[in-house]
């Protein structure tokens, strides 16, 4: 059984014990979330489509982990100026493991 789910104003396809990055849902880490907005449930031949989402479908994922991703560099340069300015940012992220879907 697949879907398709939105989490956070991004979609993500999963399928169960599914391991995804999602950012942060607002839970802790070893508790279990539920995902209402699923947009799309394949179970083999058998699809439904939401408008925009199923209402009888719904995701549990374990939040694994709260980790961080890559470092994002940025740099702004004015030549002739003598000015120059570096920051970096590193967005923070839930691993998630769907456990079970319904539909």
């Amino acid at each position: 059984m697949l879907a398709l789910i939105e989490v956070a104003g991004k979609q993500y396809r999963v399928a169960k014990d599914t391991v995804f990055y999602a950012d942060l849902t607002g839970s802790e880490p070893g508790k279990e979330i539920e995902i209402a907005s699923v947009l799309l449930v394949q179970n083999g031949t058998d699809v439904k489509v939401g408008q925009p989402y199923v209402e009888t479908a719904k995701v549990k994922a374990m939040v694994l982990s709260e980790e961080k991703g890559e470092k994002i560099n940025a740099f702004v340069y004015k030549r002739k100026k003598s000015y120059h300015r570096r920051w970096g940012h590193r967005q923070r992220y839930h691993k998630l493991q769907v456990t079970s879907i319904s539909a």
